[in-house]
């Protein structure tokens, strides 16, 4: 099966997967707050930050050994497979057993992360915290298994493990909240089904990839172990400015503000993060087809196909970021009511970072691909430290915004930096060319959005859902007109017309 194949079936399966979590998702966040209250939904926020941050620990050994990966699959040499994988079962068993310890040591700590608990203890939210901390270390000591099958470019066969949990764990856990009502044990529920998950994941690619259990297993070569060594060491500072950049937010809103705002963040958030988990499917699940693509093909074609995948990117994202501008808070209101809603000014913070974003998921993805790591490794920790030092600062002046006001100023960072680093050395290319698309796309996405506004003033003067219908299928329709009257002589939109034509128009004539 080739890679367009290959990618299209993941991205069938990573929507159906998503369509079915984002569901579930919704319904089990109704009824979360309809039978808890707001402090948990932010605990639950806040903690699921901080093992994000914990995940730290990872440090780029997963991805490095990834890029690893790509080659020996696409060659079929099952030797160098088998010594790639001990080497990665190792490593995550030592970062399995760190974060533990990392995550144990915390616990003295909690009741600084944590303002404004209400009527709940430190006891209590420290046993919360400590079902949190095994649900992820325990992922250690599996995830590992799925990095053959996404170098196989089969990332859908983990897409439909984690579907099929994550609807198991959904439903018991909304008849948990239904029955008890109790936070410990919905966090219980779904401790105990992931559980059973990963053994049966693990039993399950075992039999898949039986030649793994082999005893007789050559170590790799110093040369190929350098080179991981190499770019793990420029992965730890792109792990250390992530964390600092994208999961500390969480932990500021708590720490300085209030720990049930995290909530209501957290509200916005899964809107935000189901609607764009759709578009980040597509990206990716080409990433193991961009590292089969790098092993196999000339930079030209290479360049070529990036262009294709950052325009739609920019269609994609520039799309979402309008309709989640205009939407977000009236959706919010008609769901939860306007108790749940925030300032207009920090929405519009948080989905320029988003929109943003696009452009950098695709740099990311192929960097990731083509084993670029090293050349910008310090950007990262330059992104954190500013986003932590604007935050922080802000936060204690102007609350909520002073927080997205970091987190968009060192996501723009990355958007200047990176296409100095991509394109002279991925693609042999003056990186003009990128800032250039960049403005070709920025245009008609702002043109659009004053557009849709002055339709939104006149559509939604009362907040209802016909009307929130109507308006979300006229920004479909009037960003989809302009942007195609913008673009359809370029080659990327031909050709993702000719693959449309391909796939659907074939099957049905």
């Amino acid at each position: 099966m080739g890679r367009l194949q290959q990618t299209t079936k993941n991205i069938a399966f990573g929507y159906i997967g998503n369509i079915t979590s984002s569901v579930l998702g919704f319904v089990l966040r109704t009824v979360f707050i309809m039978k808890l209250d707001e402090t948990l939904l932010g605990v639950n926020g806040l903690y699921t930050g901080v093992l994000s941050m914990l995940s730290m620990a990872e440090l780029g050994i997963g991805t490095a050994l990834n890029y690893s990966l790509y080659g020996p699959v696409a060659r079929k040499e099952y030797d160098k497979i088998k010594s790639y994988m001990r080497l990665y079962k190792k490593s995550y068993c030592i970062i399995g057993i760190v974060v533990a310890v990392i995550g144990l040591a915390l616990v003295p700590f909690l009741k600084y992360f944590i303002k404004s608990p209400g009527d709940y203890g430190i006891q209590e939210l420290t046993i919360y915290y400590l079902i949190f901390l095994f649900n992820t270390v325990s992922t250690y000591f599996v995830s590992y298994k799925y990095s053959l099958v996404n170098a196989e470019q089969k990332n859908y066969i983990q897409t439909n493990v984690l579907t099929i949990t994550k609807l198991a764990t959904t439903i018991l856990q909304m008849i948990v909240l239904l029955l008890t009502a109790n936070f410990f044990f919905y966090l219980l529920t779904a401790a105990v089904v992931e559980l059973v998950q990963k053994i049966y994941v693990s039993r399950y690619l075992d039999k898949r990839y039986p030649y793994l259990k082999d005893k007789d297993v050559k170590p790799l070569e110093k040369e190929e172990t350098d080179i991981i060594i190499t770019k793990t060491k420029a992965l730890i500072c792109l792990k250390v400015g992530d964390v600092a950049r994208l999961q500390t937010d969480s932990i500021i809103i708590s720490s300085f503000i209030k720990v049930s705002i995290v909530g209501m963040v957290d509200n916005y958030n899964m809107v935000i993060n189901s609607i764009s988990a759709f578009v980040n499917i597509i990206f990716n699940s080409a990433i193991s087809s961009f590292g089969n693509l790098i092993a196999t093909e000339s930079k030209q074609k290479q360049y070529e196909i990036f262009k294709i995948y950052r325009f739609a990117a920019n269609w994609i994202y520039g799309l979402s970021a309008v309709g989640f501008y205009l939407l977000l808070s009236p959706l919010i209101q008609i769901w939860l009511g306007e108790h749940w809603l925030l300032s207009e000014l920090v929405v519009g913070l948080v989905l320029l970072d988003y929109y943003f974003r696009g452009d950098r998921i695709v740099m990311a993805n192929f960097k990731t691909a083509a084993g670029v790591f090293e050349q910008d490794k310090f950007l990262p920790l330059l992104q954190g430290a500013v986003n932590l030092v604007i935050s922080i600062v802000l936060v204690q002046q102007i609350g909520l915004v002073g927080i997205y006001i970091g987190t968009v100023i060192s996501g723009i960072i990355a958007n200047v930096v990176k296409p100095f680093i991509v394109y002279p050395i991925c693609f042999e290319k003056s990186v003009g060319e990128y800032f250039k698309d960049y403005l070709l796309y920025l245009i008609p996405t702002s043109l659009i959005l004053v557009i849709c506004s002055i339709l939104k003033s006149l559509i939604l003067k009362e907040v209802t859902l016909p009307g929130l219908i109507v308006m979300g299928i006229l920004i479909v329709m009037v960003y989809n007109v302009i942007w195609v009257m913008s673009f359809f002589k370029t080659k990327e939109f031909q050709y993702m017309v000719g693959v449309l034509k391909e796939k659907v128009l074939g099957k049905l004539l």
